[in-house]
């Protein structure tokens, strides 16, 4: 932290005392988020004081500044990314009431400044207004030393101290890298908060009528990615997030797309096959492609060194089953996937060469039906897929070491999950509000949300963190 930046108890306005009164009347307007579900809920109440739930999430207020487009743009971005990222109770103030650096709050008076320390100003951090907020951390964002450039600030509020530091190029507010910077910087809040980055610069590919489209985990930046009339399915992310991998029915076949989001291209792996192939997934070391393929022999998994563009390998050998729907481990060592070689299909998983083939994910007869589309979290601890429960898809997480399953959802017919980077969140499909929507879950507060309004979205694919420019 620089001498600029430090707080100074001894500067604090004598008005605080006497605003408080009405500033804590402000902090009871606070929304806490709500659970659904089966997933143990949020503890529900409201930030009152300097009185603090054990067990409960740190309160974060994002001050406000000068009025300017740009900065009032960054402000509202980094306000939903950190409440999407389930990390903080969010402290929200009425309309006209938000706070800036400086600010007492007692009869309009302004606060003080510091005096200058190395040639420019420090700002004003009114540590015990925040903290009878309800506040832990404070966020601000205003105007740096550079016309050119914004600062983001995380403050500490019980430590009384400059947490984080960022800045954000002062774009064009539409412009797709402008909100990827900020996404970034989110994440980097977050990670100085908790420890853990966030989720905001990272994406999702789902379907709608056959068409690949993105959205960004805030709900901005919808946009098609495959060209009109190509009938897609099946999207997935490389492991860097720039390129894209997808099935294409075309001339009667299923074809494997890897399609470059930077420059466009695309092609096609195998380059010479005429069969049904679909489901495909990248490994973690970005090289080698697994996927299903529907042929006279039956239904099987195979693999295909794309970077090298040869070696094609059979995994499973179906014998009257079918084996579909591969998922690589984050270590690149196994291969978890759906096999009818029981009867209803199941969650199986074996080595990456084939061998060691076994039932992965229990089951209760007569309980629990069908098990579908699993997915590896990002740490390798769990995978999560759906299963049919009373006639009726419900997404479900098991511990890999465990082997413990555990149901999240039960409103409605619930499907298709894929794991945020974070390994908390889950997007899935759900048609609990009449349409099938994407929505997305966090799995340690049970908080939900509804992420797509278009309508008939399925087959969610979410990618890792951006942390190297990427394609609007």
């Amino acid at each position: 932290m620089t001498a600029a930046a430090a707080p100074r108890r001894a500067s604090v306005h004598v008005g605080v005392g006497r605003a408080l009164g009405t500033l804590l009347t402000l902090a009871a307007l606070a929304h806490p988020a709500r659970a659904q579900d089966t997933v143990p809920p949020v503890e529900q109440g409201v930030r009152i004081g300097i009185t603090y739930t054990p067990g409960q999430r740190p309160g974060l207020l994002v001050l406000g500044g000068l009025r300017a487009a740009a900065l009032d743009s960054i402000r509202a971005i980094l306000e939903r990314d950190l409440d999407f990222s389930d990390r903080f109770e969010m402290i929200s103030l009425p309309a006209g009431e938000g706070l800036t650096l400086g600010m007492v709050g007692s009869a309009g008076e302004p606060a003080p400044a510091d005096p200058p320390a190395t040639g420019s100003p420090a700002p004003f951090v009114n540590y015990p207004l925040y903290a009878a907020l309800g506040a832990e951390f404070a966020v601000a964002v205003d105007p740096g030393a550079d016309s050119n450039w914004a600062a983001v600030s995380l403050y500490d509020v019980r430590g009384a101290g400059e947490r984080e530091r960022a800045r954000v190029l002062l774009r064009d507010p539409a412009d797709p890298e402008f909100r990827l910077d900020v996404h970034r910087v989110a994440d980097r809040l977050v990670q100085a908060a908790t420890g853990e980055p966030g989720i905001a610069a990272s994406g999702l590919l789902f379907l709608v009528r056959d068409r690949v489209y993105r959205i960004d985990p805030d709900r901005a930046g919808f946009a098609p990615v495959t060209p009109e009339g190509v009938s897609a399915f099946s999207p997935t992310w490389d492991p860097r997030g720039q390129r894209i991998v997808y099935s294409e029915l075309a001339e009667g076949w299923g074809r494997i797309v890897v399609h470059d989001l930077r420059t466009g291209a695309r092609s096609v792996v195998p380059p010479t096959t005429r069969y049904l192939n679909y489901t495909p997934v990248v490994s973690p070391a970005g090289r080698t492609l697994a996927y299903t393929r529907s042929d006279d022999e039956g239904t099987d998994i195979y693999t295909y060194n794309y970077a090298a563009n040869c070696c094609l390998e059979r995994l499973t050998v179906g014998r009257f089953s079918d084996n579909l729907s591969p998922t690589f481990s984050p270590d690149g060592r196994q291969v978890a996937f759906v096999s009818t070689r029981a009867g209803l299909p199941q969650i199986y998983v074996m080595a990456v060469d084939g061998t060691r083939q076994e039932l992965f994910a229990p089951f209760d007869y007569g309980v629990t039906g069908s098990s579908f589309a699993p997915e590896w979290s990002p740490d390798g601890t769990r995978i999560t897929f759906h299963r049919d429960v009373q006639g009726s898809p419900q997404v479900f997480i098991m511990d890999v070491r465990s082997r413990v399953v555990r149901q999240l959802t039960s409103a409605g017919r619930n499907e298709d999950a894929t794991w945020a980077p974070d390994g908390r969140h889950l997007a899935f499909v759900s048609d609990r509000t009449g349409t099938r929507q994407i929505w997305v879950i966090d799995i340690e507060t049970g908080r939900i949300r509804q992420l797509t309004t278009v309508g008939g979205a399925s087959l969610p694919a979410w990618s890792p963190r951006f942390t190297q420019p990427t394609p609007p």
